[in-house]
């Protein structure tokens, strides 16, 4: 069985969360796409820690955690994750590395900062990791992957490309990597690596026919995917069902449940289209911000916070398959008096429920929204959704009626154990 879970929005929606509920119940975690831009956050002997590369899972020596074909490797962020992990008393055997993933190195860098640089007002709000060049450079047949990464070949692909991107960088008269540092400091992190890497292609379609049970986990989030996203205020890879697929090597047959999560607001980090961020009411945004603790796990910008917008929400339905919903921060919200849904738009003067990731369109539409009373009780104290106040129960019944799926996972609180499963 491989259950899939998916960001509905623009990510940093709670993934996490509902990944470690199900990898309680999982033989192999899998991260599909993405790469050093993102995050998830965990606590070790006390202190906050956001995991980078390595799938959180990795916590469970009972699960085997792997980084697919499809995730951007930064190595020197991966090392340090693993230096991290053993230093603090866990086992990183249960950890695989795909061969066919492609390799972040310091020129992808520079030219992330570069390229946002010239922009200037144009600017889309990338969290500067190198992800976008090093995707590029895959797609231009220059990238290095991890095959190549740990191979002796390195040297002479590295050499190459530093001396390539070096002059795009003097035509900006930014100053250039030395080949020679460069080679040696990442040739120590390939050691490093190598003995995780393996085929995960085979991996994972072996363990399939051994019916385990395999949860793959997307990056960033639906408006996010470079094809059907909010374009060009996107990430550089398909964050859509499209990108587990290719980020894996699995095919559609063998999916699952397909679970998008949302968060019971909405956020945004960066720029780019967001129709029901709540720009009238600053101290509101704010308070949503400040409750639900909306600040980028990578950038640490202050997000741009406001609500649920079912439309968007339908799209993701559609384009990804969704089978069920994760809703987290209901305990947010229900901190509100008064909570909004946006269930249509005004376009032209005329009411549509479509949504279209083209920000002309967007840039046309206003949110119509419905109200629903806030003022939960304590939803921790519930132990399932037939406990929660019946403001909450609203609430929650709306969602489902507009979008026409269920909700099977509800964030209650901040900690990971504040889930109810329906």
């Amino acid at each position: 069985m491989v259950d899939v879970v998916l960001g509905g929005f623009f990510g940093d929606e709670g993934k996490g969360k509902v990944v470690e509920y199900l990898a309680k119940n999982a033989d192999i975690v899998v991260r599909c796409t993405g790469g050093s831009n993102t995050g998830n956050s965990i606590t070790i002997n006390d202190k906050k820690y956001t995991l980078r590369m390595i799938p959180v899972a990795i916590l469970n020596s009972n699960v085997t955690a792997v980084i697919g074909n499809g995730v951007a490797v930064d190595p020197k962020i991966l090392v340090n994750e693993m230096n991290l992990l053993k230093n603090n008393g866990y086992s990183i055997d249960n950890l695989k590395i795909s061969e066919k993933a492609h390799i972040i190195m310091p020129y992808h860098i520079k030219i992330d900062i570069l390229q946002e640089e010239l922009r200037g007002n144009d600017k889309i709000g990338t969290t500067l990791c190198g992800v976008g060049p090093a995707n590029s450079d895959k797609a231009n047949r220059f990238g290095i992957r991890v095959q190549d990464f740990i191979a002796t070949r390195f040297a002479k692909m590295a050499r190459r490309n530093i001396e390539d991107k070096n002059k795009y960088l003097a035509l900006y008269e930014k100053e250039g990597l030395e080949s020679d540092k460069v080679i040696e400091e990442y040739t120590e992190y390939a050691k490093q690596i190598a003995p995780y890497v393996c085929d995960t292609v085979n991996f994972l379609n072996d363990a399939v026919k051994q019916n385990k049970r395999i949860i793959c986990e997307g990056s960033q989030a639906a408006l996010l995917d470079i094809d059907l996203g909010t374009y060009p205020y996107v990430t550089s890879s398909d964050t859509t069902i499209g990108g587990i697929l290719n980020g894996t090597g699995l095919n559609h047959k063998q999916l699952g449940e397909i679970y998008g999560v949302v968060k019971a607001y909405s956020s945004r980090d960066g720029e780019g289209p967001f129709l029901t961020e709540e720009i009238d009411n600053e101290e509101l945004a704010n308070k949503i911000r400040e409750l639900g603790r909306e600040y980028g796990s990578i950038t640490k910008r202050p997000r741009r916070c406001g609500w649920l917008d079912l439309n968007a929400l339908k799209y993701a339905v559609q384009i990804n398959g969704i089978t069920a919903l994760a809703l987290n921060h209901l305990d947010v919200v229900g901190k509100l008096k008064t909570i909004k849904l946006c269930v249509a738009y005004k376009y032209d003067g005329k009411v549509t429920t479509k949504f279209s990731s083209n920000p002309s369109y967007l840039a046309k539409c206003e949110p119509i929204y419905e109200e629903f009373e806030g003022n939960f009780e304590d939803v921790l104290e519930a132990d399932a959704r037939e406990d929660l106040c019946e403001q909450a129960q609203r609430y929650l019944n709306r969602i489902e009626e507009v979008v026409g799926i269920p909700v099977k996972f509800i964030g209650i609180g901040s900690e990971n154990e504040n889930i109810l499963f329906k």
